[in-house]
């Protein structure tokens, strides 16, 4: 059956609405029909066993069947990484791939080497667009909670956001220590949350390694290659989703 993202879910009334691109898709492309059935999502983790009402190109109703709270697909520990501004459409790229494997929560913000700084308005227009591309890869890899997009302004931001977790890692290309190595020191067996800050292009100032270490993070490699700054977060949550995660 064919899934959808809604928009606006009226539970009182058992009504979804899908506009935007998917209603384009449904109505041109598919060409699907009144009381064809299909399959909704919210991005807050709920779906929906839906029949098409009406169907136009800019607005499809569909009359809600049955409310499905799913967490099958979520991962069972809570992966949250705070990712250094990338140039050009990597940060694109990323959040894609990201939201494939699982991510939970992604904090992009400026490091001290990031070369992409865009300002305040340009940032909020990012955003957006990360969202978009995030939902568009729920319908993909069939998850159905869009990962929470927060970008933090300073890295003092940053550290304060990982306080709480169970594991506080920052990747840094100088580290010798394997990052299997690095967890089993730590001791941690099933965190319920893993809070991890990779870099820009340039890697890590060292004066923020010593900040993030002087806060409680531990400094973790991925290995002795040194990976492209748009391919080591693929990596890093790969193997975070390996070693706890449902990989």
């Amino acid at each position: 059956m064919r899934r959808f993202f809604t928009d606006q879910v009226d539970s009182k009334k058992d009504i979804a609405v899908i506009s935007g691109s998917d209603a384009k898709h449904i109505c041109d492309v598919l060409r699907l029909k009144k009381d064809t059935d299909i399959i909704l999502f919210d991005g807050t983790g709920m779906e929906y066993e839906a029949k098409i009402l009406s169907v136009s190109s800019k607005r499809i109703s569909a009359s809600i069947i049955r409310s499905i709270r799913s967490c099958k697909k979520e991962s069972p520990v809570k992966i949250i990484m705070a990712q250094a501004l990338l140039k050009e459409k990597k940060m694109d790229v990323l959040i894609r791939h990201l939201t494939e494997l699982g991510l939970f929560r992604w904090h992009p913000f400026i490091a001290e080497r990031s070369v992409a700084r865009p300002d305040e308005k340009r940032l909020a227009v990012r955003k957006l667009r990360w969202e978009t591309i995030a939902r568009e890869s729920l319908k993909q890899c069939r998850r159905s909670k869009i990962p929470e997009i927060d970008i933090l302004p300073s890295f003092a931001q940053v550290l304060e956001a990982g306080r709480a977790c169970d594991v506080r890692l920052i990747f840094y290309e100088n580290e010798t220590e394997a990052l299997k190595t690095t967890i089993l020191r730590l001791d941690i067996k099933k965190p319920g949350t893993i809070f991890a800050i990779l870099g820009p292009e340039g890697g890590f100032d060292e004066t923020e390694i010593q900040k993030s270490v002087d806060y409680g993070f531990v400094s973790a490699t991925l290995g002795p290659r040194i990976l492209r700054a748009e391919t080591a977060p693929i990596a890093a949550l790969a193997l975070a989703q390996h070693l706890f995660g449902d990989m």
